[in-house]
């Protein structure tokens, strides 16, 4: 018992951690190769772009995109809000997260989604720009 415990106890502390995702609050945000303006610029993002914490400094987050490209974005144009981008040809969203059920909507390779939260069986729950809600799965997209 006391090995199933230490077990137990070693399996929760090397456990990973959750990835953390952020979005883009403004218009557009430039990612840099390094974490100053200074620096080379990499690429020009647009509102609402998911982005995955990587390392946190003071005024700089080092982050990684959907297509897994390293960079480094300012902070103050970050937002906690939770957005995924669907990195399929495209990604039916359905009104239940069932395979078979009914479809809420249609949403096209790099369309950025709100995350609404998780469903079982590998959906996610989501909202498009225009208002409409579905469930997709997960695969589909990046950012959850």
């Amino acid at each position: 018992m006391r090995r199933l415990a230490a077990l137990l106890l070693l399996l929760a502390a090397t456990a990973a951690p959750a990835a953390e995702f952020l979005s883009v609050k403004e218009d557009a945000a430039v990612l840099y190769d390094a974490p100053s303006r200074e620096s080379k610029a990499l690429y020009v993002v647009s509102r609402f772009y998911p982005l995955e914490v990587i390392v946190n400094l003071e005024a700089w987050v080092k982050v990684r995109d959907h297509a897994g490209a390293l960079s480094w974005i300012e902070r103050k144009l970050l937002a906690p809000q939770r957005m995924v981008v669907v990195t399929a040809p495209s990604a039916e969203a359905r009104v239940r997260p069932e395979d078979n059920a009914p479809a809420a909507f249609v949403a096209a390779q790099f369309v950025v989604l709100e995350f609404l939260g998780y469903a079982p069986g590998g959906w996610l729950r989501v909202r498009h720009a225009d208002g409409a809600n579905g469930y997709l799965q997960a695969k589909l997209v990046w950012g959850a």
